[in-house]
């Protein structure tokens, strides 16, 4: 887990319940399940295994040892994970060296964010040397800390990441927006107790206790996020 600057804190808005927000990576701020899976394809295409498409919805939104390990059973490949991890990293970083497109409205989130100073995490089940290429395109100044799926003991669907990003923030998980694109890390977020807005990516989520769906980012503001919380307590 990296300080990208110092925390902030529980500094928070006066007169709202939100104290920090808490932002998944792949598919929620930047456009980039699809090149998991193009990538997946590409690898195990390289080790003479054809992916069947229903496994995509296997294998999105979850940590490597899942993705990786299920392909492997799955396929019958004749290669390790540790071996595998290495070409999926490469080939990843080598996909969004050439574009790394942004979801709709993600650019004026966090810009907001910033503009109004609030505490900002970046939540991520890629490895750190993902999170730091893509960090360059988002903005690192956006984010207070950025916790990256190599850096807890357990990864989303687990709690950990986002209850490590609250204790990092020196924040209430229950007073934490968070916005996710899938049902692994959706999981890892109610676990954790914080509200969850969804954005689906690849597979459809539904509406629950503590959590909304929402079409794109672009329907996602600070009004937007602190009326949640006031709605929600």
């Amino acid at each position: 887990m990296t300080s990208t600057v110092p925390a902030l804190g529980t500094r928070t808005a006066e007169g709202s319940a939100l104290q920090a927000v808490l932002l998944d990576m792949d598919g929620t701020l930047v456009d980039t399940e699809g090149f998991w899976w193009d990538v997946e394809t590409e690898v195990f295409a390289s080790l003479g295994h054809t992916l069947d498409d229903s496994w995509r919805h296997v294998v999105v939104g979850g940590p490597m040892t899942r993705s990786a390990g299920f392909l492997i059973e799955a396929t019958g490949a004749d290669i390790t994970f540790a071996e595998l991890s290495v070409l999926l990293n490469d080939g990843f970083e080598q996909r969004i060296g050439r574009d790394l497109p942004l979801m709709p409205g993600a650019a004026r989130l966090l810009a907001e964010l910033s503009a109004h100073e609030i505490p900002t995490a970046l939540v991520s089940a890629s490895h750190r040397r993902i999170i730091d290429r893509v960090l360059k395109t988002l903005g690192p100044q956006h984010f207070a800390l950025t916790v990256a799926g190599d850096e807890v003991p357990r990864t989303k669907p687990h709690p950990d990441p986002y209850l490590a990003a609250a204790a990092g923030l020196g924040v209430d998980p229950a007073r934490c927006a968070v916005v996710e694109d899938t049902a692994t890390g959706v999981a890892a977020a109610e676990t954790a107790g914080c509200h969850v807005v969804a954005v689906p990516s690849v597979a459809p989520i539904t509406p629950a206790a503590r959590r909304t769906v929402v079409a794109s980012l672009e329907e996602v503001d600070l009004t937007f996020l602190r009326g949640l919380m006031t709605q929600m307590r």
